[in-house]
């Protein structure tokens, strides 16, 4: 059993390696359109979502939607992590304010909660 496991080892080490190699001759991907900025990134993810839809409510799809479908999901994929992080920012002028109405602080009520709704109010309107 002992004498299995350095020749289970270098199996995986090849196996590993083999991977790697792969990973590496994978020709560089498209990056999609930046989303540097919270409304850059709404603007690109509302529309980069009417292309899609454009593309799915299609009979059939070709092969050149499918790669269409592919190169819009990285401008998709990078607007929605820019907003998932301004969302998850959200949470904290929010948690300010629910803590400054229960402590009666209005000047901290009106300066965060300014704060919430100006970045907000940039996803919804």
């Amino acid at each position: 059993m002992f004498r299995l496991i350095p020749a289970i080892l270098v199996l995986l080490s090849f196996l590993v390696s083999g991977v790697v190699v792969a990973a590496e001759d994978r020709p560089e991907h498209f990056k999609g359109l930046p989303a540097d900025t919270l409304a850059q990134a709404v603007a690109n993810f509302s529309e980069y979502n009417g292309k899609l839809e454009g593309l799915i409510q299609q009979e059939h799809l070709s092969p050149q939607d499918m790669h269409e479908v592919h190169m819009l999901t990285y401008t998709l994929e990078n607007a929605l992590a820019k907003i998932q992080a301004e969302l998850a920012a959200l949470a904290e002028p929010l948690e300010a304010v629910h803590l400054a109405s229960e402590r009666s602080a209005p000047e901290t009520v009106k300066k965060q909660g300014q704060v919430y709704l100006d970045n907000a109010r940039q996803i919804i309107e």
